[in-house]
C-alpha cells in the first residue's frame, strides 16, 4: 500500500510540473486538476497504509 502512495506522489509531481511549469501552458487545468486528484490519493493511501501498521 505504501508503494502506490509513493506512485501517486510521484504522478502528482509529474502532472504539477506540466501544468504549472509553462511546458503545457494549455493543458494547465486539466493538469491542476489531475494533481488535486493524485495528491488526495495518495494522502489516503498513505493513511491506510499506516493504519494497518
Amino acid at each position: 500500500m505504501l508503494y502506490y502512495a509513493a506512485v501517486f506522489l510521484v504522478i502528482a509531481l509529474i502532472a504539477a510540473v506540466f501544468g504549472f511549469g509553462g511546458i503545457a501552458a494549455g493543458a494547465a487545468g486539466i493538469a491542476k486538476i489531475l494533481f488535486i486528484i493524485f495528491i488526495v490519493g495518495f494522502v489516503v493511501s498513505l493513511v491506510m497504509g499506516l493504519m494497518r501498521r
